[in-house]
């Protein structure tokens, strides 16, 4: 034990001693092991084992594919749920209704989020609650109203009831409709955003539909439950013709596919990221310790000649190896949870179930440790064991810094430094593709204006505005108050049309066009102020007028990509179209009549963003906005200047017609609609990430090559001294210099480029970023060219002051 302290002792004046060394060598490992263990945590947490739920790997959904390679998945009615509970694979089906609800019956409404559940969904979940019971199928009896009862969810409960305890039994009001509180879930229950939870009453006809979730049983593997759910999808498809893709392909896939699909791909590229962050700390660790055992030779000739038993300098190298890898561990857990914090925000919205429970991943924790510690222990063991070869004399001949180290480990270092520097170039050509992509993204052509333009989402109460006229009306009233606000310029509706993702994408045929399973469009439901809004200019025709809108006049406009591509570039304006599920929208969505038939085009809009901010813009028609009215619609404001601070006046004039009526209490500015769309959200995320790793990556090879080159002039100073002595000029002693570096440098910026180019493509289509660009790489390389450059210029320079008088006196 006394022995022990005393390399302890002595492990950290040698880390005290060399300030630099130990601090480079402790931020290396604390940089590698603290990115890789966060982010593979959010990857673990968020995308591999996000849900607490019971039988997580068997709960999954049905896709279809239709030819053009857009898929989804598609809502059944009551009867068709009930027959696919009745499969052979099937362990249970269970269905859920997404509302908003108004709390009443208090001081001020409330807007909830309300989740109407069928019976047996809590025990398909299989959390306990934490307070009384949750519903069950007692509370919703076959054929019959369910039971007028709510179950809470545990965020609900904190800020609505401040966490009584006493809540269970006590009422609340729905839309003026009592419900009696069974139970509080627990924390992590978050199924489907919900704050609420009511029984839901599955109808037998053909017009409500429901999302089926499904649980197969234990056993049946996705494959299987496909090929049963084949035949049955065929059949639904007679029962509701026009609902379903004209062909599509079925296929099964787990939870996490269908939530977390996109967040995966991020996740593992930000994987890929830090693990290449890793290997370059603890390649630039292992340069370091390598360097400064080969100094150390003659130290260890000079221990070894006083009597000192190479066990005994392997052991005090092991405890300093082992001592700066620990000291970098602790701070890289440390590292970890900060960025944890950091990450865990900025992921995109609904990218990952609300359910996930961040914390430190334990076994990446002890990888990424177990791997800084082995690099530190061989790589600082590595100089000791070679000083034990050649005659303890002939060191101590050598004096104490013209030693350079043996040939092995001249080769090691340049396999280190290349290893490094390859790397980092890869490391940094994601980065640029990266922020590439997300520059090109925020300088797209949108097509319409965003200044001083919110969008305000207004759900529609429940059984209110319940016939076609009586929404139309409302809606109208609404537009009008609402425009009638000192400082608003204009109002247009657009009920589901806020750019930059707008629009319900559906099949559509062309009066006199062969139809094709590609002929889709975006069906966008406006009013005609919607463009003057937006400032998006008409290129032909005209738009509706106001009785046209009142009657839901068949009358709709393309944009230019619909012309484009549908009518071959012909004049749009008296043509007609055809949507086929119009035929068979259900109750919820109030029709006009009509709405079936041909609807005639009666003008063309310029194109603006419609599929995302990394699509082309899609072919839209846009229709008038009382065509289809579902319970819930947008409001496009135009202001005079910052447009969020009239969401006050907004609520009281919508109050004045309707005092529940509420509005959805997240407004944005169309600024923050673009800002929170998923591949923004995802772009910025991976561009400000790879930017920060692979500056890091770039300052550790740096640092890695600037350590090799001081320690290779510090062993050189007699020789250089002599040098310069015999009449050496300064310009020769930097190309000496240099040269040393250059081997490695060299080497690693050739596999860089190998690898970079190889993997250009790969990158591209990880990054989505459509960026596959050749002169990227060659600029990424040539700034690892000039900071390789500046890392040996430094003590390069030091190298041609070095006094040829003093130089001598160091032998």
């Amino acid at each position: 034990m006394q022995v022990a302290l005393q390399d302890l002792r002595f492990a950290f004046r040698q880390i005290i001693r060399n300030p630099g060394f130990s601090l480079t060598a402790v931020l290396s490992l604390t940089l590698g092991i603290g990115a890789t263990v966060a982010v593979y945590s959010i990857l673990y947490d968020a995308v591999l084992h996000p849900w607490p739920y019971a039988g997580i790997e068997r709960i999954c959904d049905v896709w279809l594919t239709d030819n053009a390679g857009h898929e989804g998945t598609w809502d059944l009615t009551g009867p068709q749920i009930r027959q696919l509970r009745q499969s052979h694979a099937v362990e249970d089906v269970v269905t859920s209704n997404y509302t908003n609800q108004t709390v009443t019956g208090g001081d001020i409404p409330e807007d909830v989020v309300v989740d109407e559940m069928s019976g047996s969904h809590f025990q398909f979940l299989g959390l306990t609650p934490v307070l009384g019971r949750y519903i069950t199928p007692t509370d919703v009896p076959d054929g019959q109203d369910p039971q007028p009862v709510a179950v809470l969810s545990y965020k609900f409960w904190q800020r609505h009831y401040r966490g009584d305890p006493a809540v269970v039994g006590k009422t609340i009001q729905l839309n003026h409709k009592t419900y009696t509180i069974l139970g509080v879930m627990p924390m992590r229950f978050t199924w489907r955003d919900g704050d609420i939870y009511t029984p839901l009453k599955m109808e037998s006809d053909q017009a409500h539909r429901y999302g089926p979730e499904i649980k197969l049983k234990p056993g049946i593997s996705f494959e299987a439950a496909a090929a049963e759910f084949r035949n049955l999808y065929q059949e639904f498809d007679k029962q509701t013709p026009n609902v379903f893709p004209k062909q599509f392909k079925v296929s099964v896939r787990g939870l996490a596919d269908t939530y977390t699909r996109d967040l995966k791909k991020t996740m593992y590229l930000l994987f890929g990221a830090v693990a290449l962050l890793l290997a370059i700390g603890c390649g630039n660790v292992s340069i370091l310790l390598l360097a400064r055992g080969t100094a150390r030779q003659h130290e260890f000739a000079v221990r070894s000649a006083v009597g000192a038993s190479q066990f005994r300098i392997v052991r005090q190298l092991l405890t300093e190896s082992l001592l700066l890898s620990g000291v970098g561990a602790g701070l890289g857990v440390f590292v970890a949870y900060q960025s944890i914090a950091f990450i865990v925000p900025r992921l995109p919205d609904h990218s990952y179930p609300y359910e996930a429970d961040f914390h430190i991943n334990l076994p990446v924790l002890f990888f990424s440790v177990g791997l800084a510690i082995l690099s530190g222990v061989v790589f600082g063991l590595f100089p000791a064991l070679q000083s034990s070869q050649p005659k303890i004399s002939q060191v101590m001949q050598a004096g104490t810094r013209r030693l350079t180290g043996s040939v092995k480990g001249r080769r090691m270092h340049t396999a280190l430094i290349a290893g490094q520097i390859a790397l980092t170039l890869l490391l940094m050509t994601a980065a640029g593709a990266a922020i590439q992509s997300f520059v090109r993204m925020n300088t797209v052509s949108l097509g319409y204006e965003t200044q001083h333009t919110m969008s305000v989402e207004i759900p529609i109460r429940e059984n209110a505005h319940t016939t076609w006229a009586d929404r139309g009306r409302f809606l109208a009233e609404l537009r009008d108050k609402i425009a009638a606000t000192p400082g608003i310029l204009s109002v247009g509706i657009s009920t589901n049309a806020t750019p930059p993702n707008s629009g319900w994408r559906v099949p559509v045929e062309v009066l006199g066009k062969p139809a094709a399973q590609e002929q889709e469009a975006h069906v966008e439901f406006v009013s005609p102020e919607y463009f003057s809004t937006l400032r998006i200019p008409f290129v032909k025709g005209r738009v509706w007028e106001q009785s046209e809108v009142e009657r839901g006049a068949t009358l709709v406009l393309v944009n230019q990509a619909f012309v484009r591509h549908y009518l071959a570039g012909e004049d749009a304006v008296g043509h007609s179209l055809r949507v086929p599920q119009f035929a068979s929208l259900p109750p919820m969505l109030l029709a006009a009549n009509g709405i079936t038939g041909w609807l005639q085009i009666i003008g063309v809009v310029s194109d603006s963003l419609d599929d995302g901010l990394d699509k082309p813009v899609a072919p839209a028609v846009y229709a008038p906005y009382t065509l289809v009215m579902p319970p819930f619609t947008q409001v496009l404001v135009r202001t005079q200047s910052e447009p969020l601070v009239q969401v006050r006046s907004i609520r009281q004039r919508i109050a004045s017609i309707d005092p529940d009526q509420q509005i959805v209490s997240d407004v944005r500015d169309l600024q923050g609609w673009i800002q929170h769309e998923p591949e923004f959200e995802r772009g910025r995320l991976i561009s400000i990430l790879f930017g920060a790793f692979a500056f890091l990556g770039l300052t550790l090879a740096a640092v890695g090559l600037y350590s090799v080159v001081s320690y290779t002039v510090l062993q050189r100073t007699s020789e250089l001294g002599v040098r310069v002595a015999l009449g050496a000029r300064r310009r020769d002693v930097l190309s000496l210099v240099a040269r040393s570096a250059a081997t490695s440098i060299g080497i690693g910026i050739a596999a860089g480029l190998a690898l970079s180019f190889s993997l250009n493509r790969l990158i591209a289509n990880w990054i989505e970023s459509g960026v596959r660009d050749p002169f990227l790489i060659l600029a990424v390389a040539l700034i690892l060219i000039a900071v390789a450059a500046l890392a040996c210029l430094v003590p390069a320079r030091r190298a041609t002051a070095i006094d040829p008088m003093v130089a001598l006196r160091c032998e």
